[in-house]
């Protein structure tokens, strides 16, 4: 029972991490192809301001996913880390280099700098989900498994390839999705539209992959394709198609925070849908929830410890969230909205 308690908290973090994470990487990916210096300058501006007060505390969830696993789940943590270490690397270094451009190319004074750390932090956005995705197509495809040895087989199949590519596509999404909202709150109207459209794009993109990814899964994943279109796992996947339609809806009229409710409904419903679909196994026919799991007097501290964390944390990051939202973290003078920068006297954003 508190095994399937774990698992369950496990799950909500990734979907958290998803949806927090996902929208950072989103901007990452608008911010890779703006364009040049003057062309993409109005959109990394506000790809900056957006990002500056939220980027670092969405790894918190990620935290989180890795503490429980590693106390909860070790057999889990020590299969997945060892059979998957090199995507899983390079998604850290990515999440790394990415975190140093976007810190640096704000006090960087040349423009060549600027460039360079900008190229950073907007690749390093791209590669980042798709390694992660790539990891767990690796999973739902039955690959990994106790005592699988590390090979590029296992994150390079059909079923880790579109799972990259979704997770891509999922966090272009949500970063459109919430800059078209920074946009209007930043009263800036000609980026509401200039994101909408994008948001509308990447939503058909998605759609497009969701479709393939039901194809694919069907012969490379059977087991989670079964459980993607029985139970659980359907009635999830049929939530996230009722919160894209309602998202793209929201789309087409002004912008509002129902849009971007719906865009985590989308996000997070497919994420559940997976997990549902793996049930009751951690690992796809090969290592279940009570196979995987620590002692029980581990796993009964771990949800103590637990419990104590999400409300100490959890308060704080609504918080920060909501302060976010509501313009309270930083104010914006009407030199910044017409200009595009920082300071009058800062110059052009960083181009590509």
């Amino acid at each position: 029972m508190t095994a399937d308690l774990i698992a369950v908290v496990l799950l909500l973090a990734v979907t958290a991490y998803a949806c927090a994470g996902g929208t950072d990487y989103g901007a990452g990916f608008w911010d890779l192809t703006a364009g040049g210096t003057a062309r993409g300058r109005r959109p990394r501006w506000l790809i900056d301001h957006a990002m500056a007060p939220v980027w670092e505390v969405n790894n918190v969830w990620l935290i989180f996913v890795l503490v429980i696993m590693w106390t909860g789940f070790p057999v889990l943590f020590q299969t997945v880390f060892s059979a998957m270490w090199l995507p899983l690397a390079l998604a850290v270094v990515g999440m790394v280099l990415r975190g140093a451009g976007f810190a640096l190319r704000k006090p960087s004074r040349r423009l060549t700098g600027r460039r360079l750390y900008g190229a950073v932090f907007a690749v390093a956005s791209l590669a980042t989900p798709f390694f992660l995705g790539a990891a767990v197509g690796g999973v739902a495809s039955e690959r990994v498994a106790p005592g699988t040895e590390a090979s590029a087989d296992i994150w390079t199949s059909p079923t880790s390839l579109v799972f990259g590519l979704v997770a891509v596509a999922t966090t272009a999404f949500l970063g459109a999705v919430f800059l078209t909202g920074d946009a209007r709150r930043f009263d800036a109207p000609d980026l509401v539209g200039y994101f909408r459209r994008r948001a509308l794009c990447s939503l058909g993109v998605l759609t497009v992959l969701a479709v393939v990814t039901g194809f694919v899964t069907h012969e490379d994943a059977p087991y989670v394709w079964r459980g993607l279109t029985h139970g659980l796992g359907l009635l999830f996947v049929v939530v996230a198609g009722a919160a894209a339609l309602a998202t793209m809806v929201m789309l087409l009229r002004p912008p509002s925070t129902w849009m971007r409710v719906t865009a985590i409904g989308v996000v997070a419903s497919a994420v559940i849908a997976w997990g549902m679909a793996q049930r009751p196994y951690l690992l796809p026919t090969s290592l279940t929830v009570a196979d995987a799991a620590g002692s029980s007097a581990t796993l009964t501290w771990l949800a103590v410890v637990t419990l104590v964390a999400l409300v100490l944390v959890v308060p704080a990051v609504v918080l920060l969230y909501w302060l976010d939202a509501r313009g309270e973290l930083e104010e914006l003078t009407d030199a910044e909205l017409r200009g595009g920068s920082r300071n009058p006297g800062d110059g052009p954003s960083p181009g590509l």
